[in-house]
């Protein structure tokens, strides 16, 4: 008899046929030594339309919602170019599929979706929807090696016990759907002014826009407030020397610089007194291996051009191609269960590696610990080693495996030296603090250099001379917009601001199920944010647009914007899982929600959050290209050439990186002159030093490609 395989991705298909020895591929699956092993493209099915229960649905009513079916049925995906018609591939890897799990020698269907809630409910709602009555059995892995799927096949579990989980997806999927279909059409008629894309409401979607918004709205309502410093610097008998700063009552940030002014002039002609110092010795260890919230925080703050999405496509390619360990996951600890596996992998790892003396393996608790694993372990290599890896996929398993190599590295240890000065006369006292590192260890592998201020060796009550003193004054700064790394943290940790990332409190929070969206979906929204206009980003940082602002301002269901209710859902789909709460409940909850929401949004005054342009507005011609003599037009990001599909690659970016390092950006009187005379005055630029200035600007092209670069010129 045969069994069929079920996948989420045809790679996947392929890595258990390697296993498996089997050569024979036919269209859309494989099949030999007693399987046929068959693949998804993710999901092929998809829930209905509203359209689809009720033509009427077609056009959005009003008094058609709330709109709440009485069951929810699927159908085959919908093509990406027409909505109104079936994606053609999809439907026939379907029928591939359901002719094989018909077959009349095959007597075994297992699933080998990934093993999380969205994997589950891929395979389920393709399996179940095709109502074939043969027992289904669940693959579970976490990296597909040929030794983890022989394993694997070895010790299947009944797809029923997986029901939890089956349940925890379909609330997630059948929850939003009602949440999405109903708030945005509801929303759109009432709050938007002519036809073009909805106002996208959604359960993830619009705390996360909150979180960027309340950011905002803090840096433009902070007001910098001026404070004092003294500053000194002394020297010991041995004419080294060391700064302190002064403090009283341990505070050294004063608002009133004349106190600190008689402090200075107490000082003249006087000396230092060595009061206290304090040697300690403390030890540092590595971060925790990465989840994928942590990976790519960590890729997207340290490499330009990267975002939290393009890590995962390029993290999910890694564990494809089976370097690396399932990357959408929570946990930054690894099951005890692995301590052999991980032994293995370092073993390999350590082949040739310039540290590999001070390489060892030990199960450490900080590594392994089944209490801090949620469903999946942490992400690490597996023991096959690439040959050849892009550019960017580099870039990712260089993190992964130096963070994994990392743990087994010595501690590092260091001493932090405390240098306590008083001037007799002199109320409070000058403070230095100060770091010498003594084993370096596992900073060796992730290529951390220390900054730390390094002191002299002082003797208690020594008499220093003081070299010099200085008052500073400072301003207070703002707090800083949210990058991608940390709106990754507020929605992991659901809006608990940890600044450590080994706080073992935000791993408990993190483990609870108490965050903004998941691993996997987490990218996907921030995406989402930008694509639908509620953010956009300026360097690294993600700020809201006026279209963001209006909606977190007028949109009346304030339960949505809210951190805490928004991480109360997810929780209970966590505890869906764990059988702690039960699907029917859970939508009961969220269809009463919904309803509610409807009503309470028809009943809500009259305002416009977007006015969408109807009127095609005119193009204007700004000048000729200077690669190709076409016509120089303004699109949405930038001012190019409207042969651009032709392949004409001139544009000035509307976010331009050199200009904005000077605080200008493009406008169409620049981009007119530089067009016409080659170049052009631009007034009011900033220096690195906060001074303004005026330059000419020239747009010249590169000799050696078609690109282009400024110049700057003086009168």
């Amino acid at each position: 008899m045969v069994a069929v395989i079920l996948t989420e991705k045809p790679s996947v298909a392929k890595n258990i046929a390697d296993a498996l020895k089997i050569k024979g591929k036919q269209d859309g699956y494989y099949e030999g030594n007693g399987y046929c092993i068959t693949w998804a493209f993710g999901h092929l099915l998809q829930l209905y339309d509203a359209k689809d229960y009720e033509p009427s649905m077609k056009s959005w009513k009003m008094e058609k919602f709330p709109f709440i079916p009485d069951s929810f049925r699927y159908k085959v995906k919908s093509s990406p170019k027409n909505r109104d018609f079936k994606d053609a591939g999809a439907e026939k890897q379907l029928k591939t599929i359901y002719r094989l799990m018909k077959r009349p020698d095959v007597d075994t269907i297992i699933s080998a979706c990934d093993y999380d809630r969205e994997g589950q409910i891929i395979g389920d709602t393709i399996i179940y929807n095709l109502k074939v009555n043969k027992p289904v059995f669940r693959l579970l892995l976490n990296e597909w090696t040929p030794d983890e799927v022989l394993k694997g096949l070895d010790s299947l579990k009944s797809n029923e016990e997986l029901r939890p989980l089956q349940d925890a997806g379909i609330s997630r999927q059948w929850s939003d759907w009602v949440i999405g279909i109903n708030l945005t059409s509801v929303a759109t008629l009432k709050y938007q002014k002519g036809k073009g894309q909805a106002l996208n409401i959604g359960r993830v979607l619009l705390p996360t826009l909150k979180i960027i918004y309340d950011r905002d709205q803090e840096i433009k309502n902070f007001k910098p407030e001026n404070y004092y410093k003294l500053n000194a610097t002394f020297q010991t008998s041995n004419n080294e020397s060391y700064d302190a700063v002064y403090q009283e009552d341990k505070e050294e940030k004063f608002k009133d610089p004349t106190h600190l002014e008689k402090i200075q002039q107490a000082l003249a002609g006087k000396k230092g007194q060595v009061l206290d110092k304090q040697v300690e010795h403390k030890k540092e260890y590595p971060p925790y291996l990465f989840n994928l919230s942590n990976l790519q925080g960590t890729i997207t703050s340290k490499y330009k051009g990267w975002t939290s999405d393009k890590v995962l496509k390029v993290a999910q390619s890694l564990y494809e191609k089976k370097f690396i360990t399932y990357p959408r996951t929570a946990s930054v600890v690894l099951e005890e269960s692995l301590v052999g596996r991980a032994a293995k992998v370092l073993e390999g790892l350590k082949q040739g590696h310039p540290f590999a003396n001070e390489i060892n393996f030990s199960k450490l608790k900080r590594v392994f610990d089944n209490s801090k694993v949620e469903s999946h372990s942490a992400i690490i290599p597996t023991y096959l080693k690439p040959k050849s890896l892009t550019s960017d996929e580099e870039i990712v398993y260089s993190a992964i495996k130096n963070r994994f190599i990392a743990q087994f590295m010595p501690i590092a240890e260091y001493e932090e030296t405390k240098i306590t000065t008083g001037v007799d006369g002199v109320p409070g006292f000058f403070h230095s603090q100060g770091k010498v590192q003594l084993i370096e260890g596992w900073k060796k592998v992730e290529k951390i250099e220390s900054k730390d201020t390094i002191l002299p060796f002082v003797e208690m009550n020594e008499m220093v001379a003081i070299e010099k003193h200085e008052l500073t004054s400072h301003v207070t700064k703002p707090p800083k917009h949210h990058t991608e790394k940390t709106l990754l943290r507020v929605m992991e940790t659901c809006g608990k601001n940890f600044k450590e990332e080994d706080n073992e409190e935000m791993l408990v929070s993190i483990l609870s199920g108490f965050s903004i969206g998941t691993p996997a979906t987490r990218a996907e929204t921030i995406k989402k944010l930008k694509d639908v206009g509620y953010i956009t980003t300026q360097n690294k940082n993600l700020l809201c647009t006026e279209l963001g602002e209006k909606l977190v301002e007028t949109f009346p269901i304030k339960d949505l914007f809210d951190l805490e209710f928004t991480g109360r859902i997810e929780k209970t789909l966590a505890d869906i899982e764990k059988r702690k709460y039960r699907k029917d409940d859970f939508l009961k909850v969220i269809f009463n929600f919904t309803v509610d929401s409807v009503l309470k949004i028809k009943a809500d005054q009259e305002v416009t959050i977007h006015e969408v342009e109807t009127a095609k507005k005119s193009v204007e011609v700004l000048g000729k290209c200077p690669l190709c003599g076409h016509a120089v037009i303004e699109g949405q990001k930038g001012f190019g050439c409207s042969n651009w599909k032709n392949g004409c690659k001139f544009v000035i970016w509307k976010n331009d990186k050199f200009l904005a390092s000077m605080k200008k950006k493009p406008t169409k009187t620049m981009v007119k002159s530089l067009l016409k005379n080659g170049v052009a005055q631009v007034k009011g630029l900033t220096s690195k030093n906060g001074n303004k200035f005026d330059a000419n600007l020239r747009y010249v092209k590169n000799p050696d490609n078609e690109y282009f670069s400024w110049k700057m010129e003086f009168n």
